[in-house]
């Protein structure tokens, strides 16, 4: 099972808004294989706790113009680690030093990474 058209449209537009807002090392994985509950994991990076909200407002801005809207949002008071939930992506939003302590890549680095270009 790979990830749906529907999915693989959100992830790039919501790749595309962080990029405008200059997130940091962008990547998408397929975990539609891995996971029952969602087809793709987006990571994005933020230099500071103002950035990361300004992903995230700008994913989220993104999104809705495609009709979707986060079934489930976590962690965007604190600035370090945004979880936005749209079902069929997850989007982790995360300061660079968090990213780099939970390296989420190396959970799963197994899984086939989608072309965001």
């Amino acid at each position: 099972m790979t990830a749906t058209d529907r999915a693989l449209e959100l992830t790039r537009a919501a790749a595309a808004a962080a990029d405008d807002k200059l997130a940091q090392d962008l990547v998408a994985f397929d975990v539609s294989d891995q996971l029952a509950i969602t087809d793709v994991f987006l990571l994005a990076s933020g230099s500071s706790p103002r950035q990361v909200s300004a992903i995230q407002d700008a994913i989220e801005e993104a999104l809705l113009e495609l009709g979707a809207k986060p079934v489930r949002r976590e962690g965007e008071r604190e600035g370090q680690w945004v979880l936005l939930d749209f079902a069929d992506i997850v989007v982790h939003v995360q300061h660079s030093e968090m990213r780099a302590y939970y390296a989420l890549e190396r959970l799963w680095s197994d899984c086939p990474t989608i072309s965001l270009g």
